[in-house]
């Protein structure tokens, strides 16, 4: 790598750039320049300390060259404060939609409450101090998602020869799933809603589509007219394997009412921006309680509990768990089994009553009686039983006795 220069039009000053070579994409510019004919002082100045500046960056670049194939890493590769390499890691590595990168960046800093971290300061002991941090703050598997993100950015460290050994390599992430049930609406829930007027027209139109289509927060929120809604289908996060094109599911005759709804009452030519002006999320999920609670629906809703609901009341239809993750937009089963399942039978004395009962059974050969059921009224007894009948490890034996039944 060379530092070359290049003259600006006017021929006022001279600009560089690394270059690799003559190909497309071969040259960075270093945003430094010299003026050619420094007219007073302070150009003067500003050239003397530029060349400085190109003077270390040329010996770096010498350096690098030189530890090509030897293993060494020079020290000017290395960030003195740690935050700054995880943020241009994350800065390189995120991806659209995937929140758990920067989250675990974000929440890192807020665990560490400082602004500067030096390498040497990042020990096992402050990944575990940070884990325990996230499962104290979250449920589920966000604690699991932020920490193997920020282990997977570790590993690159350790590579990248800021630690010999990777400190975050025996902090194993952990899940912690939540003691309390969420909330779901039942389909009388779901008929109370239509009927009941809500203060927000936005939110309250927003939440019904998300109960037929399954939509989280962040799905109907960016929603848009010309990119998501194509006639009666919508379109999801999954993503064909081998045409890399978008998969769309059809949408319920609700769902579509309020989409052909919105957009006859929309003004013509503004159909291509979203398809809703929702207010923050916070907002949203106040106004929906208060709806709910207009409703006579006594539970804690917020805007997860439609996809939970929209994933529950169709394995109540049957619907096998393929089909419902697919509807849901996700690429196996796994969370439909784990976060989006029905964690009790809808109709518990519908089900306890499939099992067998003695009178429904009169056709055997030797009927069974209910009365004959019942506890007889024992006289008393002493009897001596082996005790390792009772504990297999002990060969000793005790007496029981009962008195009166």
């Amino acid at each position: 790598m060379n530092i070359a220069e290049r003259p600006n039009r006017s021929n006022t000053k001279i600009f560089y750039y690394e270059e690799w070579g003559r190909g497309k994409g071969d040259r960075a510019s270093l945003n430094i320049f010299t003026y050619i004919n420094p007219k007073n002082q302070l150009e003067k100045n500003h050239n003397a300390e530029t060349f400085k500046i190109l003077a270390v960056k040329r010996s770096e670049s010498i350096l690098d060259q030189q530890a090509v194939g030897t293993g060494y890493i020079p020290q000017h590769r290395f960030k003195d404060n740690f935050l700054e390499y995880y943020d241009e890691y994350v800065k390189k590595h995120h991806r659209k939609g995937n929140r758990h990168l920067p989250g675990s960046f974000n929440h890192f800093k807020d665990f560490l409450g400082k602004d500067h971290l030096p390498p040497i300061e990042v020990t096992e002991d402050l990944v575990t101090e940070f884990r325990h941090y996230l499962l104290s703050k979250f449920t589920g598997d966000t604690p699991a998602n932020y920490l193997s993100r920020f282990k997977k950015m570790m590993r690159a460290a350790s590579k990248d020869g800021y630690f010999r050994i990777n400190p975050a390599e025996d902090v194993k992430a952990k899940s912690n799933p939540s003691i309390k049930l969420k909330d779901n609406l039942e389909v009388e829930e779901y008929l109370k809603l239509l009927k009941t007027p809500c203060l927000n027209i936005e939110v309250r139109e927003a939440f019904i589509l998300s109960c037929y289509a399954g939509l989280r927060w962040c799905d109907v929120q960016p929603l848009e007219w010309e990119k998501d809604i194509q006639g009666d289908q919508l379109r999801t996060r999954l993503v064909q394997a081998k045409t890399k094109q978008p998969i769309w599911i059809t949408l319920h005759p609700v769902a579509r009412t309020i989409l052909e709804k919105r957009r006859s009452s929309t003004v013509v030519g503004l159909t291509t921006g979203k398809v809703f002006r929702l207010p923050s999320h916070d907002k949203a999920n106040k106004i929906l309680q208060k709806w709910c609670d207009d409703a006579g629906i006594k539970k804690h809703i917020t805007w997860h509990c439609a996809r939970l609901s929209f994933s529950i009341l169709l394995q109540d239809k049957k619907v096998d768990l393929a089909t419902v993750a697919a509807l849901m937009g996700h690429t196996s089963t796994r969370y439909v089994e784990t976060v989006y399942k029905r964690h009790r039978p809808k109709d518990q004395s519908a089900v306890i009553n499939q099992l067998p009962h003695p009178e429904e059974h009169h056709k055997h050969t030797s009927p069974i009686v209910v009365h004959s059921l019942q506890p007889r009224k024992a006289t008393g007894y002493v009897e001596q039983v082996p005790v390792m009948e009772l504990f297999p490890s002990r060969s000793q034996t005790v007496t029981l006795k009962t008195v009166g039944g």
